[in-house]
This record gives C-alpha cells, sequence and structure tokens, in this order.
C-alpha cells in the first residue's frame, strides 16, 4: 500500500518521523487515526499491518516512533519519558490535522501497550479526539513494576536507580538497562520469557533497528506515570479497551478493573492468548478488525 514518509516537531522541538497512510476510496477529507508504539517499540513493529487495515477502510492513518526511539530525533537514546510521549500523542493530533486529505473534526487514536495508557489520558483531556481504542493498555507504571521486581530486589534497583541519578547530575552517561532478557530473573525492562522472544522475533524479521536496551532512568518515570486514574474522564469520547486474558506483560486484572471506571460509551473485547498475540496470525485479524470497526462506526458514520 502506498505510504508517505513524514516528519514532524514533538515536545521540546525534537523531529518525530513515521509513515501517513492516506484513505483509500474517499473522494475528499477523511478521518484519521493516530496509532503509536509500546515500551521500547519502533513502528516497523506490526503498526504497518494496522495501519494498513484502517487505510482500507476508508480511515487515514498516522504512524510514528516515539522521541529517543526508531527514527525519531531526541536524547537521551533509548529513554522512555511517559510525560513527553503522552504530549507527542497531541502533537501528531495537530501535525494530522494540518493535512489536506484529513477532516480535522474526526480524529481517532490507537495505542497499544505502553501507548495503550497513552491514548486514555490523551482522550481525556484532548477532546479533538472522537473515537479511542485502548488495546492491551498498561494501566499504572507502579502496579506493573511491582509486579515485575521481586521485593528483595527492590532495594537493589532503588540503589541503582539513585546510582544512576547521582552519575548523571555529575555529567555522566545514563545507565543502561535491557529491555527484555531470557533470563526472567535477571533485571530488565520486561523480565519475561514471551516478551524476550517477541522482541527477538520481530526485531530479527521486521525491524532491525530496534535495540535491546532502555535507559535506568525509564524505570524511574514508569514508577510515576497512572493513566488509568484519568479512564473515567474520557467519556463521552467512545472507548474500545482490548484485552488478552491470559496477559501477564500488561495484567489483565489491571486492564478489567480500569474498563469499570470508564463511562459509557465504552466496549470492551476480551481476548484468549498473551500481550504479544494481537500483532500476527487470528489475534491481529481479531483486533484490528475491532479496532477498525470501532473507528469505522464513531468517525465514518
Amino acid at each position: 500500500m502506498k505510504r508517505e514518509d513524514i516528519e514532524f516537531t514533538g515536545e521540546g522541538g525534537v523531529t518525530l518521523r513515521g509513515w501517513f497512510y492516506p484513505a483509500t476510496d474517499t473522494s475528499g477529507p477523511a478521518p484519521v487515526v493516530v496509532l503509536a508504539h509500546g515500551l521500547s517499540a519502533v513502528k516497523e513493529m506490526y503498526l504497518d499491518d494496522y495501519a494498513e487495515v484502517f487505510a482500507q477502510a476508508g480511515l487515514n492513518a498516522l504512524v510514528y516512533d516515539h522521541q529517543n526511539f526508531g527514527d525519531s530525533g531526541g536524547t537521551p537514546r533509548q529513554e522512555v519519558d511517559p510525560v513527553l510521549q503522552y504530549r507527542d500523542f497531541r502533537n501528531a493530533i495537530t501535525y494530522a490535522t494540518t493535512r489536506t486529505e484529513v477532516d480535522a473534526s474526526k480524529v481517532g487514536i490507537w495505542g497499544t501497550s505502553f501507548s495503550g495508557g497513552h491514548v486514555l489520558m490523551v482522550a481525556a483531556v484532548d477532546k479533538r479526539v472522537k473515537a479511542v481504542v485502548s488495546q492491551v493498555p498498561a494501566i499504572s507504571g507502579s502496579g506493573v513494576l511491582s509486579r515485575f521486581i521481586r521485593p528483595d530486589f527492590l532495594p537493589h534497583t532503588r540503589a541503582a536507580l539513585d546510582g544512576d541519578r547521582l552519575q548523571r547530575f555529575t555529567g555522566g552517561e545514563p545507565t543502561m538497562l535491557p529491555a527484555v532478557t531470557p533470563d526472567p530473573m535477571a533485571q530488565a525492562a520486561m523480565p519475561s520469557t514471551e516478551a524476550y522472544q517477541w522482541f527477538s522475533k520481530t526485531s530479527a524479521e521486521r525491524a532491525p533497528n530496534w535495540k535491546n536496551e532502555i535507559t535506568a532512568r525509564s524505570l524511574e518515570l514508569l514508577t510515576e506515570y497512572e493513566p488509568g486514574s484519568w479512564i473515567s474522564r474520557i467519556a463521552p469520547t467512545p472507548l474500545l479497551m482490548i484485552v488478552s486474558a491470559d496477559d501477564v506483560v500488561a495484567p489483565f486484572e489491571l486492564a478489567l478493573e480500569a474498563y469499570e471506571e470508564a463511562r459509557e460509551p465504552k466496549q470492551i473485547l476480551l481476548t484468549r492468548g498473551g500481550h504479544f498475540d494481537a500483532y500476527a496470525g487470528d489475534g491481529f485479524d481479531e483486533c484490528s478488525a475491532a479496532a477498525r470497526d470501532h473507528f469505522v462506526k464513531h468517525l465514518r458514520a
């Protein structure tokens, strides 16, 4: 499918880069869906497939890399700052609405995993958004990390973060951690065998520019981030939440609890499988179709 390489300005003047997929079978300005990826991931990791599904349904699609990752600018490289990423979602919306192909009154946002949390916050405060899909979302930074770090490891982790803060303060380079690891007992942002297998396979097949590292400070910033606390403010913007029943990377219990706090109009799709099953095979077909139908219903009707 035809797509255009794009760039626009994000927070702090950083250049963000991505792709624009024009809607098919349209005669004038069409709705747009803005998409971004999760923790440490880059746009080549199946976001192009989602964008194509939306474009074929008559929806423009805009995909980009978060700052500090992939093709986008920004330093320190590989640093996850959830507040900057959330604000850049809004910058991406602004850029999209300046394009002649886009009907600025019909904006949808789609986020998965870590960005599944971002879109909850964006939809709660940015009423340019008329429909939102949050897929296998990270609901609570502190909640996720408390499950990933064993209680007896916490003092060591805190000491390492304090050391990294002092190192930066005195002009040193950021301490780096693996994003994933084959050893679930080793220190990493996502110490799960499932995460390691998915990132290793997907980066080898589709995304050679992905790097298996994030800054240690990223973990500290994650603990400050609680996007689920905003979910009750999304209404009346229609929400679709897609939750995997066996998700342990972004724990499904947290997503189900958050969904109960959301107000109508809302809809939930509970799928079988783990966190990464939404990106390929039958899981992709089910999740992409549900998201497509949600956006078509609320943006094209």
